[in-house]
């Protein structure tokens, strides 16, 4: 249940609004055209397995790996914020 100016639905909308960009932002991420045969970072030999696997994999699984770590940090945006952030 909202309330004040909300709808009744609005939690509802955050959730799906969250969920719609997070895939967005997945399928923005996956990797396009033709696979490498060499990592683009270290320059490691890419299997044949993995290039037939990932369709227009650029990294090693090391490199991957590093990378996904990387990325592992973004938390997107609060469309919620808190009382303290809506005080100031």
């Amino acid at each position: 249940m909202a309330g004040g100016w909300a709808s009744d639905s609005a939690v509802q909308e955050q959730i799906d609004s969250s969920i719609e960009d997070a895939v967005a932002r997945a399928r923005s991420q996956l990797p396009k055209g033709e696979s490498l045969r060499h990592c683009e970072e270290c320059d490691a030999v890419i299997p044949e397995a993995r290039r037939r696997a990932i369709v227009g994999v650029r990294l090693c699984v090391n490199c991957q790996t590093e990378h996904d770590r990387e990325n592992a940090a973004f938390t997107g945006y609060n469309r919620r914020g808190s009382k303290d952030s809506q005080l100031r």
